[in-house]
């Protein structure tokens, strides 16, 4: 994200206007726009004028406008970002209080007003204009004739490419069209490997599978590069790493991420200390159960009583548009950092976040034991 103007006072008023880069900066503005916030930016309206015939034509016109935000909606596939609410802005086109949903896209700069930037959005904004905060991790899961790419980035998990080819059994008759079958299979994949891996700006690809799939597809990689020059790909390939998953689809991605030679290349991004809390909480359900809790009833009576030691958090409920309910996630984030502990907001956009949205968005690893949080309903 570049910042081209930054006015504002920490847990204060205060306006940044910015412009959107990639996909990754996009989101974190849907996780910085909130209900109530303001934003600027140029949209283009219809507006109706009276015609020398006396009819009226319509006709779209560029122009600026602010509007009150009232709702946020993220396309990730269209890489948009709608933002609806009440026109605030004086305008000879669009009546003040008139609602109108501004569109902001990559490349497209936009002010955004907040009442109070508080601690969570000075992060959020802080990891969007900090190029260094990238995990960037390029993951090609596939199993014989089906191959998925993913790319794991700062903020989001995206799908960008998937092949399938039908194999024919390698047995029987069709032993003949088996071999031939799988070379075209690998092509497509090395196809899409090139268009989407860039070795300039993810720190390694990694190709996982079950079987031998992902040992012959390497090799495949490695003859062809050769024998195409393909230059990315001979001067990274210490850079590609094998990893063993049960399937080719999206949930084994938390096996790649799971892996301790993957795990060692990407140890200090935010997606990997995301897995790591998230699996040393798994870990200590199944261990020591009465030092794990998740709920926020659990949780926040766990932290009234100084018990917190690490809460893991995902990024959905600060979207919340009650202001109170959010500020109350801003204060316990907040809260359990001064008291020492530690807080990891999980991105909902990857698969560790979808995990921990599965248990209710919010949970923690304890001090010390407190085993009558049973007994407290959720």
């Amino acid at each position: 994200m570049r910042i081209v103007r930054r006015d504002l006072v920490p847990n204060g008023p205060g306006s940044v206007k910015m412009v959107p880069v990639d996909s990754d900066d996009l989101w974190f503005a849907y996780n910085l726009i909130a209900p109530g916030d303001s934003v600027m930016a140029s949209t283009v309206r219809k507006v109706l004028r009276e015609a020398a015939s006396g009819g009226r034509d319509a006709e779209r016109v560029k122009l600026k406008l602010e509007i009150r935000v009232e709702a946020v909606d993220y396309d990730k596939v269209g890489s948009v970002l709608r933002i609806r609410g009440k026109n605030i802005l004086e305008n000879e086109h669009v009546k003040i209080g008139a609602f109108h949903t501004l569109e902001l896209e990559q490349n497209r700069p936009f002010v955004l007003r907040k009442k109070v930037w508080d601690s969570l959005a000075l992060d959020v904004l802080h990891q969007a204009s900090d190029p260094g905060a990238s995990a960037d991790l390029a993951v090609i899961l596939m199993q014989e004739g089906l191959a998925h790419i993913f790319l794991v980035g700062r903020s989001m998990t995206t799908s960008r490419s998937r092949i399938e080819t039908s194999i024919p059994r390698k047995h029987g008759p069709a032993i003949a069209g088996y071999d031939s079958a799988l070379k075209k299979f690998f092509d497509n994949v090395l196809q899409a490997f090139m268009k989407h891996v860039d070795f300039n700006v993810v720190r390694c690809a990694v190709i996982a599978s079950p079987g031998f799939t992902k040992d012959q597809f390497h090799k495949h990689l490695l003859l062809e590069a050769e024998r195409r020059q393909l230059r990315p790909i001979i001067e990274n390939k210490s850079r590609i790493i094998l990893v063993h998953t049960s399937s080719g689809y999206k949930h084994s991605l938390k096996e790649v991420l799971n892996a301790p030679n993957v795990m060692s290349m990407i140890k200090d991004t935010k997606a990997a200390q995301e897995v790591q809390a998230l699996k040393d909480f798994f870990d200590m359900l199944s261990n020591d159960e009465t030092r794990a809790c998740y709920g926020p009833k659990h949780v926040e009576v766990a932290h009234d009583r100084m018990a917190v030691q690490t809460l893991l958090i995902t990024d959905d409920l600060f979207r919340n548009a009650d202001v109170a309910t959010r500020k109350k996630y801003v204060n316990l984030v907040n809260s359990v950092k001064n008291s020492g502990g530690t807080a990891h907001v999980f991105s909902s956009m990857h698969v560790s976040g979808e995990q921990l949205a599965q248990l209710t968005g919010i949970a923690a690893i304890l001090r010390f034991p407190l085993p009558d949080l049973d007994d407290i309903e959720m």
